[in-house]
């Protein structure tokens, strides 16, 4: 394929930018700063989740405080309450029957305490837990404060940039027709049409040719685009 040398490097230019599309799609839009944004939002709302989490288990675990607080209160009462009236009771009977209540009333109460002891340092722990939570929070809520920043004038900076579609098809308004017919022809063959040559090396195979090749490559005509032997790829020399 023969081709005017000072159209080459547009050719070059055309096969590298329509590779980058081909590998990166539509992600070549989004800048590094804005995916980092993006990662630390999602995982912001992550641990939102689970801090979230962290507080239902101790306020669910405080209740249950409350609650054997409550169920001691009501047996200490009760315990109170039989022994006052044992202290009154002649009849053996009902005596039986106020000893039987304090005896269960005082082992519950010791079945409390073992509990209340267990859920005391439970929540110990799940309050260290929240507030690890909280400041990974805090932290991350920093953390993106920087990063928008940095997203911002990033994804300014790359709004000036030209669109790779449209540089693409800027790049092939340049091109003669027979030209680009034949480098789509190769590249829908080998997924390369054109690559650079470095003297040794064919960019679209990255394979290093034979003494030969190389040779025959470098002594074709200026305005010829020899092809690698191995992939048929269009090579593109430096210009002198």
């Amino acid at each position: 394929m023969k081709l005017d040398p000072t159209q080459q490097d547009i050719l070059l230019d055309l096969a590298t930018t329509e590779r980058s599309l081909d590998v990166v799609g539509d992600s070549a839009f989004v800048t590094p700063e804005q995916k980092e944004l993006d990662r630390l939002i999602s995982e912001h709302a992550r641990m939102r989740n689970a801090a979230g989490s962290a507080q239902m288990a101790v306020d669910d675990m405080e209740a249950e405080i409350l609650r054997i607080q409550e169920d001691e209160r009501r047996l200490r009462r009760r315990e109170r309450d039989d022994k006052a009236q044992l202290a009154a009771e002649t009849d053996p009977e009902r005596r039986k029957d106020l000893e039987h209540d304090r005896y269960s009333a005082k082992s519950r109460i010791a079945d409390l305490m073992g509990e209340l002891t267990e859920a005391h340092n439970e929540i110990h722990a799940l309050r260290n837990n929240r507030d690890v939570h909280g400041a990974r929070l805090d932290d991350l809520a920093r953390k993106i404060e920087v990063a928008e920043r940095a997203a911002e004038a990033a994804n300014a900076a790359h709004a000036e940039l030209q669109n790779p579609v449209e540089r693409v098809a800027e790049l092939r308004s340049q091109l003669p027709a027979d030209v680009l017919a034949e480098y789509d022809a190769q590249k829908k063959d080998s997924d390369v049409g054109a690559a650079d040559f470095n003297g040794r090396t064919c960019g679209g195979c990255f394979i290093v040719l034979s003494g030969t090749d190389q040779k025959r490559i470098r002594n074709a005509p200026a305005d010829e685009l020899p092809q690698c032997p191995e992939c048929g790829t269009y090579l593109i020399r430096k210009q002198a």
